[in-house]
């Protein structure tokens, strides 16, 4: 009896000296080079190894939730994740709850991609389905969505999207510049993607629970960090070989 109550003991001692996970959000419809999920779990990708070096530095063990990206808010206002990485303001629309923001962490462009290498201005384009990512906001072409002259054909992930238009399904797709890139090493030179026209460029940072329970200064603090000691900015070279752009500055009112 005594060596169970002792193992029982030693157990609940080692259950309250272990830290609390950070939990974090990974939406599904992500693809590389911003992450890779196997087996319902994220294994590498820019995000991945920016999510994972921050609990790193923070001395605590990280726990990945893989979810579709209209429940993340949902998870946040629960309480079921942590962090939120890879979001701007523009794509929320008051977000219930109480939360911080980091700095911005890096330069979201998102670009109209087509099979056709004809560049084109967002203003020509006939009335059309293009290819979108479902619950994904534009905020490049909301006037166009909202006027009727392009509708959404939506997949659930980006790479879904590329196959559809690479299947001609429409002429046309909006995607992050570093997903076709990534995508169009696995295609033959004839049959790469082309990207025609800038659609918009977006900050995007971490967003962090106020929770009394988390170390939300330090780990606002260690973004910061991250950002200015040049490592989140290695983290996207790595994965993209390109010089990442610097985040723009805010638009003045």
């Amino acid at each position: 009896m005594r060596v169970v109550l002792g193992a029982l003991w030693m157990i609940t001692t080692a259950s309250l000296a272990a830290p609390a996970p950070l939990r974090f959000s990974i939406s599904d419809s992500w693809a590389m080079p911003m992450v890779q999920v196997e087996n319902g779990q994220p294994t590498q990708g820019i995000l991945y190894d920016v999510m994972a070096s921050l609990a790193t530095q923070l001395g605590l063990p990280a726990r990945f939730q893989v979810l579709a990206r209209a429940r993340i808010a949902t998870a946040l206002l629960h309480g079921d994740i942590d962090v939120r990485c890879y979001v701007t303001q523009a794509w929320l629309d008051d977000l219930p709850g109480d939360y911080a923001w980091s700095v911005p962490l890096m330069v979201q462009r998102s670009v109209l991609v087509s099979a056709a290498e004809q560049p084109i201005t967002l203003a020509d384009m006939a009335p059309q389905a293009i290819g979108t990512v479902l619950n994904y906001r534009y905020t490049g072409l909301a006037a166009l969505f909202a006027s009727g002259r392009l509708t959404r054909d939506d997949a659930r992930s980006e790479e879904q999207v590329l196959h559809k238009l690479l299947a001609g399904r429409f002429q046309y797709a909006v995607i992050n510049e570093w997903t076709v890139d990534r995508f169009n090493q696995s295609l033959p030179l004839g049959q790469r993607l082309h990207k025609v026209a800038v659609v918009d460029e977006l900050n995007l940072s971490c967003l962090v629970r106020n929770d009394p329970n988390l170390p939300v200064q330090q780990i606002l603090d260690t973004l910061q960090r991250m950002k200015m000691s040049g490592e989140i900015d290695e983290i996207i070279q790595l994965y993209t070989g390109q010089i990442p752009s610097a985040p723009r500055a805010p638009d003045k009112n």
